[in-house]
């Protein structure tokens, strides 16, 4: 069973989500918060496997409580705004995954499925080309460890970057996937990254990979 918590400020979204989710016999809502700081205690109390994060409320925005959430568990932002500012700095914050408020009912419980499962979901208007125009501001904090990375750890970063599977870079380097795995791990794990999509944002900071 994949626990579900709600963060949005809107009621009826809230119980709307809610009767979706309950609905699967494999989903069940475990809370519902009114704004990013209740959605952080809730985090904490309940053990959410994904939380569905609004972007815009009170108290406290979606993309701080990511922040302070995604260490622990997972985060779906949904958002009416298709804005490319919100993208990349909810991937910063840690997301796992980005969706539009108005995507059909079963994208959005695909999208739960494939999150709680530990992969990276984008929705399909969102590209690495968009991401990559606001990797080109100053960021505050970079990711620290790429001086650490040898030249394969470098190659792999910008092959994620361009998009590869583990499959497609195993075909590509002339390696076994579990070579692929290894390599993806120490990536991870030297830039203290969440997931595959935050690989694809230190590429682009390391200037790995650029915009076209």
């Amino acid at each position: 069973m994949i626990r579900v918590l709600i963060a949005d400020d809107q009621a009826l979204l809230r119980g709307s989500f809610r009767l979706l989710i309950d609905s699967e016999d494999d989903l069940t809502v475990v809370g519902e918060a009114r704004d990013g700081r209740e959605a952080v205690e809730l985090a904490r109390t309940v053990s959410p496997d994904v939380v569905l994060m609004d972007v815009r409320m009170p108290e406290m925005d979606g993309i701080t409580a990511t922040g302070q959430i995604a260490r622990d568990t997972r985060v779906l932002i949904l958002t009416t705004f298709d804005l490319d500012e919100y993208v990349y700095s909810a991937l910063r914050a840690g997301a796992s995954g980005f969706l539009l408020k108005d995507a059909p009912p079963d994208d959005l419980l695909k999208a739960i499925r494939v999150v709680a499962s530990g992969e990276t979901l984008l929705a399909p208007t969102v590209t690495t080309r968009l991401i990559a125009e606001f990797v080109r501001r100053p960021v505050r904090q970079p990711f620290h460890g790429l001086d650490t990375l040898t030249d394969r750890e470098r190659e792999v970063l910008t092959l994620v970057a361009h998009g590869l599977s583990n499959a497609e870079l195993s075909v590509q380097l002339q390696v076994s996937p579990g070579t692929v795995k290894t390599h993806i791990g120490r990536l991870l794990a030297k830039l203290n990254a969440r997931d595959r999509a935050q690989l694809v944002i230190a590429a682009y900071e390391a200037r790995l990979v650029t915009p076209r």
